[in-house]
């Protein structure tokens, strides 16, 4: 990107200041989404709960989750003092279980560090663990009027859409551009920022859409850059695609009076820290541990299930599960030898699982 490039947006994105922000706020005012539970609050721990949830999930989702999450814990105090395992339970079917982590940790580092009270400017929301700059400028211009843009995947559409930036943003220097000029055209009254962001997310949702934007209904749209070249879905441009890979594993259900045996995933991994039925690499597995343990063959007792798709972000993962009933003297061997491998492992009552946090795949399976 040459310097001219980068002077050229911002002289843009001065041209269009203040009148971008006026526009936009007048817009959310009217047209703009106001039934959400976590809109028109100024509490940091709902904005900043809300925001983590919204991370790679649709508001719909969330909706529930947000509900039941404020239930249980309705403030970051009582949040930080539970069991890391009652939020995972609670998080369970939502995804990225790193935020889950994360949003434990912030909690305790709130109260520890500060006090229960969440900082007040963006810079110093930052130092949280699970808290981006995104999120950041979302607490701190929702709840103490900084003077700050949100710069997530509909924030970074909708601005080089109306600034026609075509830079690929999977360069840095190119991002960094765009989050410069998103500061220029910041409303110039900081009591409007909660309107102003509220704005930019409404718009990226509702109107500024990926695909077949609804540009007539747009605050922007005499101004849009993109809508005057006639193609606003090539913006933005991001040339660096995600790696998909896939991985394949077999689960090892075993059944003993009304009870499946569980054991907790590692501290790393896509499901750390949730519970889930031991995980082996192949049928040719799962039939050895069994005949190892219990020196015969169980194979003509196993059942089959169905294999099961779980798509990531990343990956495709494929599950097959493998059901056995197993007796009294069988499930002893089953649980030494299956707490050699995982000492967290033990026998849960089915009628338990829904307060365990099972990965949704594996909810699926046992809850239904």
């Amino acid at each position: 990107m040459s310097a001219s490039a980068s002077s050229d947006l911002l002289q843009r994105a001065q041209r269009l200041s203040p009148d971008l922000a006026e526009r936009l706020v007048a817009w959310q005012h009217q047209d703009g989404r106001h039934h959400l539970p976590w809109q028109r609050v100024r509490d940091p721990y709902r904005v900043w709960l809300s925001e983590i949830m919204l991370q790679q999930t649709q508001v719909t989702t969330v909706l529930g989750y947000f509900a039941r999450f404020l239930q249980r814990f309705p403030d970051v105090q009582v949040l930080a003092a539970a069991p890391l395992d009652d939020v995972l339970t609670l998080w369970a079917g939502l995804g990225y279980y790193s935020r889950a982590r994360n949003l434990h940790r912030c909690a305790q580092d709130v109260v520890n560090l500060h006090g229960g009270h969440f900082p007040t400017s963006c810079d110093a929301l930052q130092s949280l663990p699970g808290i981006g700059p995104s999120t950041a400028a979302a607490i701190a211009s929702f709840c103490f009027d900084e003077r700050v843009s949100i710069m997530d995947g509909n924030v970074k559409r909708v601005l080089s859409r109306v600034l026609g930036w075509g830079e690929d943003l999977s360069v840095r220097a190119h991002e960094k551009a765009l989050i410069a000029a998103a500061q220029v055209v910041l409303p110039l009254r900081a009591e409007v920022m909660p309107s102003y962001t509220q704005g930019l997310m409404d718009l990226g949702a509702t109107v500024c859409t990926p695909r077949k934007p609804s540009c007539l209904m747009c605050p922007w749209s005499d101004l849009c850059v993109a809508r005057q070249v006639g193609d606003p879905e090539r913006y933005p441009v991001k040339s660096r695609k995600l790696k998909r890979s896939e991985r394949e594993n077999w689960w090892l259900w075993l059944v003993w009076r009304e009870q499946v045996w569980l054991q907790q995933m590692p501290d790393k991994g896509v499901w750390a820290g949730l519970w889930t039925l031991p995980l082996l690499d192949g049928d040719e597995a799962v039939n050895a541990l069994l005949d190892e343990v219990l020196g015969k063959s169980l194979s003509e007792r196993v059942e089959r299930q169905p294999r099961m798709k779980h798509v990531l972000t990343h990956l495709d993962w494929w599950l097959h599960a493998r059901r056995v009933v197993v007796d009294d003297a069988e499930a002893v061997h089953l649980s030494v030898a299956l707490r050699a491998q995982a000492p967290s492992g033990q026998w849960v009552p089915l009628a338990d699982l829904a307060n365990w946090g099972l990965p949704a795949p594996l909810r699926r399976l046992l809850v239904g």
